[in-house]
C-alpha cells in the first residue's frame, strides 16, 4: 500500500467514524463494541485518557459492549511470562475503578473460551502469508518486543484479533490511527467468510473503526507514547505524591513563559493537554494562567489536577483491592457470557460450513 493509499483509508475510516459518533449520540441501538487489552499489568494515564475513559463513555451511551481481557495476546512476543494471573486482576481493577459496569459490559478473556479460539481455523484459510507479513502494525509490534524473527502466534495475530472481534459479531471498535490495519484486515475475513462459506449472507458484519477523539498522551520522558517498561507513565494506581514525584521528573524545555505549542515544544504542550483532560479549561487557558512562573509551576499545577480528577477512581480501586474474589467473579461471569455467545457463533459456522454431522 502506497502512503497516498493509506491516506485515503485513514480519510475514508475518519468519515465512517464521526458518523458513527453521530449514531452514538443520537441512537446507538444495534451497536456491539468490541475492545480490551493485553493484561501485562495495572494501567496508566496514557490508557485511562487514550481509550479508558472513552469506553465508559460509550457504555454510558449505550452502546452494548464487549471488552477481552486478552491474555493469549502476552504470548505473542514474549517469552517470559510474569504473574499473568496477577496481572489480570491488576487490569480487572483498573476497568472496574474506572467506571466499566459489569452490569452492562461484558468483561472476559481469551483463554476461557475455546470456541472464540477455535474460529481461528476458517479465518486463517482466508487469509494469505503475504498478506499477514504486510500488516505494517504486525511489524511495529516486532520491532517494539525487539525480535526479528516472527513467530507462527504474532504472524497470525491480526486473524485472532478478527476472531475476537467477529465471534460476538462486533461492528464497532475503538482504535487509534495505528490499528487502522487490523480493522481492515477483520473486514476482508468477514467479507470473505460470508461469500466462500455463507452462501452471500452477511453472517458476520464488516466492523467499523471508532477512532480516539482523545490526543496522543507522550511519555514524560518526552518519548512517543507512555509505556511501563520505560518508566514514563503515572499509574492509576500511584498516591498524590507518587505523582508529584513523577510529574516533578517530566521533561520540558528551558523557556520560562509557558506556551501551548504542540509543534514546536511538545514536552510542556502534553503537560498543558494533560492538565486540560482533568479540567475543563483548553490548554491554551492553562498556558496564559502560569504565563512566566515556568515549568515548575506547570508541573505542580498538572500533578494537583491529575491527583483532582483521579481521586474517586483511586478511592474506589482500594476498595476493589480488598476483595480480589469479587474481581474474579465479575470475569467469571463475563466468561459464562462469553461462551454461551461463542459457541453459539460457532455452531452457525460449523452449519453453514457443512460441518455438522
Amino acid at each position: 500500500m502506497t502512503e497516498t493509499d493509506r491516506t485515503d483509508s485513514y480519510s475514508t475510516s475518519q468519515k465512517r467514524s464521526d458518523a458513527l459518533w453521530e449514531k452514538i449520540r443520537t441512537d446507538p441501538s444495534g451497536l456491539r463494541m468490541l475492545t480490551g487489552d493485553r493484561p501485562t499489568g495495572a494501567l496508566h494515564i496514557g490508557h485511562y485518557f487514550g481509550s479508558l475513559r472513552n469506553r465508559v463513555r460509550l457504555q454510558d451511551a449505550g452502546v452494548e459492549s464487549w471488552v477481552i481481557v486478552a491474555d493469549y495476546q502476552v504470548i505473542t512476543d514474549r517469552e517470559i511470562l510474569g504473574d499473568i494471573q496477577g496481572s489480570v486482576r491488576e487490569l480487572l481493577t483498573d476497568y472496574l475503578a474506572a467506571g466499566i459496569d459489569p452490569e452492562r459490559s461484558t468483561i472476559f478473556t481469551h483463554s476461557a473460551v475455546p470456541a472464540l479460539n477455535q474460529l481461528m481455523l476458517p479465518f486463517l484459510s482466508l487469509v494469505t502469508q503475504p498478506e499477514l507479513e504486510r500488516n505494517p502494525t504486525v511489524k511495529a509490534e516486532l520491532q517494539a518486543a525487539g525480535k526479528t524473527a516472527m513467530g507462527g502466534l504474532m504472524l497470525t495475530y491480526p486473524v485472532h484479533q478478527a476472531a475476537d472481534i467477529l465471534f460476538c459479531h462486533g461492528n464497532l471498535v475503538p482504535v487509534g490511527k495505528d490499528q487502522l490495519p487490523h480493522i481492515e484486515q477483520t473486514r476482508v475475513i468477514a467479507r470473505r467468510f460470508n461469500e466462500r462459506y455463507a452462501g452471500g449472507e452477511a453472517y458476520f458484519p464488516e466492523p467499523d473503526a471508532l477512532l480516539s477523539e482523545a490526543p496522543t498522551i507522550l511519555g514524560l520522558d518526552g518519548s512517543a507514547k507512555m509505556s511501563k517498561s520505560l518508566g514514563n507513565t503515572v499509574m492509576l494506581r500511584m498516591s498524590p505524591e507518587e505523582t508529584l514525584k513523577k510529574i516533578k521528573k517530566a521533561k520540558t524545555d528551558s523557556e520560562r513563559l509557558i506556551t501551548y505549542d504542540p509543534e514546536n515544544r511538545p514536552e510542556v504542550a502534553n503537560l498543558l493537554m494533560l492538565s486540560s483532560l482533568c479540567s475543563d479549561r483548553t490548554p491554551e487557558e492553562i498556558a496564559e494562567e502560569i504565563g512566566d512562573k515556568g515549568a515548575g509551576t506547570l508541573k505542580i499545577m498538572t500533578a494537583e489536577l491529575i491527583n483532582e480528577h483521579l481521586a474517586p477512581l483511586r478511592a474506589r480501586r482500594a476498595e476493589l483491592e480488598k476483595d480480589p474474589g469479587y474481581l474474579f467473579s465479575v470475569l467469571r461471569a463475563g466468561n459464562e457470557r462469553a461462551n454461551a455467545v461463542a459457541d453459539e457463533t460457532l455452531a452457525h459456522v460449523r452449519e453453514v460450513m457443512g460441518m455438522v454431522y
